[in-house]
């Protein structure tokens, strides 16, 4: 009998773990949509100017070694909004967290490649994290009103990040890859979610800061 009492404890508190974690997940899902939907955009013409475009980091390839559709929709995203007139800069910001990884200078060349000049294009070698690349477009970059471009899942957590730091962003939705994709970003996106809202509960910093660079003003690094 004893055996059995306890059996039954554990199984329905795993059950209830189990709940209470859905309800979380979803819960802080629906917030972040509902929260970001007024700033996001589809149509590039119906984008507002702003001065300078975030860029938000991946990798160029897949692990596999094929090229990445979500860095590929994000480079042509930011391409077709410097070229319509929406952003004057991009601020690309990624992970170069080793002389082998470098996302910032992959974008950049990539743009390159797709008619944005050079001058026009900064690098932040430090993203290392959504919360990073928003927090750092303000504290080393000086800009407080900036268009985030990434895919529209992306966008809603950047959006929520940088409205809840007192940030004017916009957000420019990226095509998302093709149906199909093997990729476990979006399935890790509910569980980013909730760390996000556990970073701004303990106003969590960027890993680094440094020297402030000003957009069109400094030097292109």
């Amino acid at each position: 009998m004893r055996w059995t009492l306890l059996f039954k404890y554990l199984f329905w508190s795993a059950g209830l773990l189990i709940l209470s974690t859905l309800l979380i997940l979803s819960g802080t899902n629906a917030w972040v949509e509902r929260y970001s939907q007024a700033w996001l955009y589809q149509d590039p013409l119906l984008v507002p100017h702003n001065r300078v475009g975030l860029v938000l980091g991946t990798g160029p390839t897949t692990v596999r070694g094929r090229p990445n559709p979500y860095f590929v929709g994000r480079i042509q995203a930011a391409a077709q909004l410097y070229q319509a007139g929406k952003v004057d800069y991009l601020l690309v910001s990624g992970d170069n967290s080793s002389p082998y990884y470098d996302e910032p200078s992959a974008m950049r060349e990539a743009l390159m490649a797709l008619g944005v000049p050079k001058e026009r294009i900064y690098r932040d070698y430090a993203g290392f994290r959504t919360l990073d690349s928003v927090v750092r477009a303000r504290e080393v970059f000086g800009e407080q009103r900036f268009t985030i471009v990434s895919q529209r899942f992306h966008n809603q957590r950047a959006i929520f990040i940088a409205r809840h730091r007192g940030l004017e962003a916009i957000g420019y939705n990226a095509p998302d890859p093709p149906e199909g994709f093997n990729s476990n970003t979006r399935f890790r996106e509910p569980l980013a979610r909730v760390q996000m809202l556990l970073d701004l509960l303990l106003n969590k910093q960027p890993r680094y800061l440094g020297a402030p660079i000003r957009i069109g003003i400094d030097p292109i690094q």
